[in-house]
């Protein structure tokens, strides 16, 4: 018969990609819901287990530990499980290390650990924890790869690890992402569990605060969103670095970093750093030093004395990793089977309920173990009240094993017992031991029993067993300690831009073909300025370099220009289309420093317009923002800031006709092309200037101003107006 099998090319991939995701889910990248651990992880410990290599025992070379799990569970590459073997035992990695490394382990920094063969390595306390009762028949065991010897399916875990510890992994269409937290808050809400039915808003409330880092830092996540993470299994934490400030002489202060948030390489922090001080993207820090020992210690220099702590943080909070976010997802396999994502008190019951299992069969064991060693004992006993009888088959029968099993009723098990028993434990004091190990076998034989009969026992024995665990982990101890300060939600989230330059004046000069620069100081001297050949000054104002600079261009755009971006004072600067994208055809009506709660009149030269808030204005791109509609034959003439206390406003046009009226007549909007101002008959809108009816306007009279009471010139908005006051100038300029 041929064994040529048809089959659609696609139902093969699906078949063949579907076994391939389920193993990469299943034993590789996603841990265990009942001890937390990857198959790797399990196999590294176990044969550290099987090597011996107890906390109390002499290390052994990682290069001996990462032989004996290829060869005989992981047959993977070498490097990949020692890599796994050696984040186990990175403090900074891991909050509670399962493996005690000796040598050079890596650090903080980034750098990686020595080569396998020079590094040892044994379990710790946390780890043995994870084994307790392995030989005790507490878990299930399968073959390994080979089918040679067997492997733990599970461990016992006397350690919720997953949770401790956390884990991470990324599968085929699912990953993982569980962050550590502290066993003491862990034992006090498993305590909780076992007691009552708390939901998981009441478990975090009352017990655990959120994530703790084995790097420390500062959990400024709203409370509200840790109990909707935790209840969905999905969310994310912010993290930032933990920082104090170092008074120095004169004033002075620099700011020392103590703590850094979780998975952050403290030399790349360092370079980041640097790197926004050298582009000036934080212009209020001045130098970062690395003052690092054992300790975290990153030192900030600000730039002057009169720089806030606060805010400059917040600004590096901003753009370095001082702040990050883990995102966390409590995607775990359920019974080592099927992947699911939990909440945070499925996971915890998950963990509750494998103990119960293994307590139950470890109870199991012993009481076989129990009853085994009583059965041997009644034996004994039974041959010390007939000694001599049992002296005498032993001596002159030829078959004295089914003797004594006539002559005493006595067991298989019983009957080689006695036969291998030596002489010397005939001795009378011996049977005084062997009644006294009856009676105390028999106790513990019945509370076996009752413990494995009764769940109401278990869960008192299991509960119990997490005293002593917080106990061995309280927050009184060092590795206990809760290391992740648990702070509230940042006030101040977004610095404002003006907090990041550091505040210096300058002179903003732009001629009248639109080159810009930026003089250092004020009280620069127009006529002490100098330009390209054909062009001429046309804007000369003083400003800071905090300052917004608002354009207000031809074809009614506004676009914004930061007082620290202008290009500095030597020579005739840039032209500004580089800065903004200003059409070749328009020209700089207007320029302006912005000032918050100010506003504008905005005008046409066709006798449109209308009054534009100046924060409505800004623009946060080259192209500017459209504010004033202007159409094609028409351009923007006139933009005029109002002063407090204007209530009217003056027009006058090309045709030299003057107009005013009330500034209330005049609509207030974000953008569009206005009402009519003055109507024209050949003609066009020349200027417009805001002012108090009852002070007077003000315009230029020859070389000085003069003062003049127009009310007469009140016409009421859209007139045609009529001539100006005596005086008034002859370019129809106020």
């Amino acid at each position: 018969m041929s064994s040529i099998e048809t089959r659609n090319m696609d139902e093969i991939l699906s078949e063949k990609y579907l076994a391939y995701a389920l193993s990469t889910i299943t034993s590789r990248s996603l841990p265990d819901a009942r001890d937390g651990m990857k198959p790797v992880h399990r196999r590294i410990l176990y044969a550290m287990h099987q090597l011996k290599l107890d906390p109390n025992l002499s290390p052994k070379k990682c290069a001996r530990v990462v032989g004996d799990v290829i060869g005989k569970f992981h047959p993977h590459g070498d490097q990949s499980v020692y890599d796994a073997l050696v984040r186990l035992a990175q403090d900074f990695a891991v909050r509670y290390p399962l493996v005690d490394g000796q040598g050079n382990f890596g650090n903080i920094d980034g750098d990686n650990a020595a080569a396998m063969r020079y590094t040892e390595s044994r379990l710790t306390e946390v780890a043995k924890l994870m084994l307790e009762g392995i030989e005790e028949n507490a878990v299930d065991f399968r073959p390994t790869y080979d089918g040679e010897t067997m492997e733990p399916v599970v461990f016992p875990a006397a350690f919720p690890n997953l949770l401790a510890n956390g884990s991470s992994g990324i599968a085929v269409g699912m990953a993982t992402n569980i962050p550590p937290h502290n066993v003491d808050e862990l034992c006090s809400a498993m305590e909780d569990i076992i007691e009552s039915n708390p939901s998981v808003e009441d478990l975090v409330k009352n017990h655990i605060s959120g994530p703790d880092f084995p790097t420390g830092g500062t959990l400024v996540e709203d409370r509200d969103d840790i109990i909707t993470a935790y209840q969905t299994g999905r969310g994310a934490f912010r993290v930032r670095a933990k920082w104090h400030k170092e008074e120095l002489k004169q004033g002075l202060y620099e700011i020392v970093v103590t703590e850094i948030p979780y998975q952050v390489q403290k030399s790349k922090l360092i370079e980041k750093i640097a790197d926004l001080i050298n582009a000036k993207k934080i212009p209020m820090l001045d130098d970062v030093r690395d003052e690092s020992a054992e300790d975290i210690r990153v030192v900030l220099v600000p730039k002057n004395r009169n720089v806030e702590p606060e805010i400059l943080m917040e600004a590096l909070y901003r753009h370095s990793d001082l702040e990050t976010r883990f995102s966390m997802n409590l995607n775990v396999l359920e019974g080592g089977r099927v992947p699911r994502v939990m909440d945070l008190k499925e996971i915890l019951q998950a963990f509750l309920d494998h103990r119960q299992e293994v307590l139950v069969r470890r109870s199991n064991h012993r009481l076989d173990k129990v009853n085994h060693r009583i059965e041997v004992l009644d034996g004994y006993l039974i041959a010390y009240l007939n000694l001599d009888e049992v002296i005498r088959i032993i001596r002159f029968e030829d078959n004295p094993k089914e003797e004594l099993i006539k002559a005493f009723g006595l067991t298989d098990i019983q009957v080689d017992a006695i036969l291998n028993m030596r002489l010397r434990s005939l001795h009378k004091l011996e049977e005084m031991e062997i009644r006294k190990e009856h009676d105390e076998l028999c106790k513990e034989r019945d509370e076996l029993e009752k413990l494995i009969k009764s769940e109401a026992r278990q869960w008192t024995a299991i509960k119990k067993q997490i005293q002593a665990l917080r106990k061995t982990f309280g927050k009184d101890t060092d590795l206990g300690a809760r290391r992740t300060e648990i702070g509230s939600a940042p006030s101040l989230e977004i610095v404002p831009e003006d907090m990041m330059i550091e505040k210096e004046p300058i002179t903003v000069i732009c001629s009248h073909k639109g080159w810009i620069r930026a003089m250092r100081g004020h009280g620069v001297d127009p006529k002490d300025l100098k330009y390209k050949d054909g062009d001429k000054g046309e804007f000369v104002f003083p400003a800071y370099t905090t300052d917004k600079i608002l354009v207000f261009a031809s074809n009614g755009r506004f676009y914004t220009i930061g007082g620290d971006k202008l290009p500095a004072g030597r020579g005739f600067g840039e032209p500004i289309r580089l800065m903004v994208d200003l059409p070749n055809d328009c020209n700089i009506v207007d320029m302006k420093i912005y000032a918050e709660g100010r506003k504008m009149v905005v005008a046409a030269t066709t006798g449109h317009g209308f009054i534009a808030p100046m924060a409505d204005v800004i623009a946060h791109t080259k192209g500017g923002k459209q504010v004033l509609n202007v159409g094609d034959k028409a351009r923007a003439a006139v933009c005029f800031t109002i002063n407090d206390g204007d209530d009217h406003i003056a027009v006058v046009g090309t045709n030299r006709k003057f107009l005013v009226f009330p500034l209330s007549e005049l609509p207030e909007m974000g953008r569009g092309k206005g009402v009519i101002l003055q109507k024209y008959k050949g003609g066009t809108l020349s200027d417009v200037k805001t002012f108090n009816l009852e002070q007077g306007l003000t315009f230029r009279y020859g070389s000085g101003e003069r003062t003049e009471d127009v009310s007469a010139w009140i016409m009421g908005r859209a007139a045609q107006g009529k001539l100006p006051p005596n005086g008034f100038p002859k370019n129809n300029q106020f």
